[in-house]
């Protein structure tokens, strides 16, 4: 065996990508990652290649990609005739999502900085913060 086609376990694995063992297992039961090579014992062996899926995967999890949207990343990284315009396409969609969320949180931090700022914060027990959120 070569050392670019040595297998690791599922502990070696995630050391390398970056991603627990647990959600490796997770990504194969969804079809993320192909399933594992097994050894005569049953346990998980992942080549390198599998690894890179998991750094890839780790990568686009960490700039907010939804597990589908990972998918169709994979889809398009792992296919040779792809368009870069169908990639470019799929991250703008998720800035505009990301967009559309931030916007959301701003609009959630101001009306807590006001609420926040209308509470006397003493001993008294009315409290503006706990009649907006009670408000319907």
């Amino acid at each position: 065996m070569q050392e670019s086609d040595k297998l690791l376990n599922i502990g070696d694995a995630a050391k390398a990508s970056g991603v627990s063992a647990k959600m490796i297992r997770h990504y194969e039961s969804i079809g993320l990652l192909k399933a594992a090579k097994r050894s005569e014992g049953g346990y998980r062996l992942y080549s390198e290649q599998d690894v890179r899926v998991l750094q890839f995967v780790h990568r686009a999890r960490a700039l907010g990609f939804s597990l589908e949207q990972i998918g169709k990343l994979l889809g398009l990284w792992l296919d040779q005739d792809r368009a870069s315009a169908d990639v470019r396409a799929l991250a703008r969609s998720h800035i505009e999502e990301l967009n559309r969320k931030i916007a959301e949180m701003e609009a959630m931090r101001r009306t807590l900085e006001a609420l926040a700022a209308s509470c006397h914060g003493d001993a008294r027990s009315d409290c503006p913060i706990l009649d907006d959120l009670a408000a319907q």
